[in-house]
């Protein structure tokens, strides 16, 4: 087997790779002098300037991310570099973002932490998520482990994928669908056909007092319909993601009614590094070993 040369970020790479048979990982700094490499992978929640690393990479062939969505570098790459994610790292953290966001919302607890901080006593009732009605867009591993994570709650849930097969609806089904649950999970990626996905027309599809979580990316969702349906009192969200993104301090999404925003954190947890780290080695070792990585992005996925 001929050695193949990887460029990693972290310490956590150098250990990661060690025992991978063909490979051999150096850590990197972003603002230095990058040697000759097969493999580089950038940062962790690196931003869009990150995919101008892969051109000072000399006899570079993969670019493997420590992330799922790899909407930054799709199209972007030198002729000849294939991209992979690191779809299967993060699915279980983000979930667990989705339950505890349609929790806080269902529960109000974002009310309750303000009156908190007034010393104020504001019993009253709430809505709940028990019994409801999920329809989830996207059927990968962040919808499997959201499925999972719902089901004590005794909610029911069905999913939507890009074309339809065994349990699963297609997409161009989904503003049919939409009318009849309380809640709608949006946790595709980031592709052509994606972006706008959830504009005015899949909101009103959304019937009163329904809940949307987008845990996918900002551009999924059209933010000028989003903020339509809030201002009026129609729709309830939750967003870990948004557009844009860092969200402006003066942007009326902060100020938005029957909303509750976290800072794209929902993979973000001690464990993250570990996780992703182990996927990534998993696609290097398959490279390394002259087969396709499974998470090769071919078409935006």
């Amino acid at each position: 087997m001929v050695e193949i040369h990887v460029l990693v970020p972290h310490d956590e790479g150098v250990a990661a790779l060690a025992d991978v048979p063909g490979v051999r990982a150096t850590r990197y700094d972003v603002d230095g002098e990058l040697p000759a490499a097969d493999v580089l992978v950038p940062p962790f929640l690196a931003n869009a300037d990150a995919v101008g690393l892969a051109p000072r990479v000399e006899g570079l062939r993969l670019v493997q991310l420590l992330t799922a969505g790899a909407e930054n570098w799709v199209g972007k790459l030198p002729d000849g570099v294939a991209l992979s994610d690191c779809r299967g790292a993060h699915g279980g953290a983000t979930a667990e973002w989705i339950v505890a966001a349609m929790l806080a919302v269902y529960r109000d607890l974002p009310a309750f932490v303000r009156r908190q901080d007034e010393a104020r006593w504001d019993q009253r009732q709430t809505r709940e998520l028990a019994g409801k009605k999920v329809l989830i867009v996207g059927a990968g591993d962040v919808a499997e482990h959201t499925v999972r994570r719902l089901a004590p709650f005794e909610v029911e849930t069905t999913l939507v994928g890009r074309r339809a097969r065994d349990g699963v609806h297609g997409i161009d089904e989904v503003l049919d669908l939409l009318p009849h649950f309380d809640a709608c999970v949006v946790i595709v990626p980031l592709t052509d056909d994606t972006r706008g996905l959830v504009d005015a027309a899949f909101l009103a599809a959304m019937p009163d007092g329904a809940l949307l979580v987008n845990a996918a990316r900002g551009p999924v969702a059209d933010t000028d319909a989003l903020l339509a349906e809030l201002n009026s009192g129609r729709l309830l969200a939750a967003v870990d993601v948004t557009d844009p993104e860092p969200l402006p301090a003066d942007h009326p999404l902060w100020k938005a009614p029957g909303l509750l925003i976290t800072p794209h954190v929902g993979g973000s947890v001690p464990g993250a590094f570990r996780r992703a780290y182990r996927i990534a080695a998993e696609q290097i070792g398959a490279f390394a070993r002259g087969d396709k990585p499974p998470n090769l992005v071919e078409n935006g996925y």
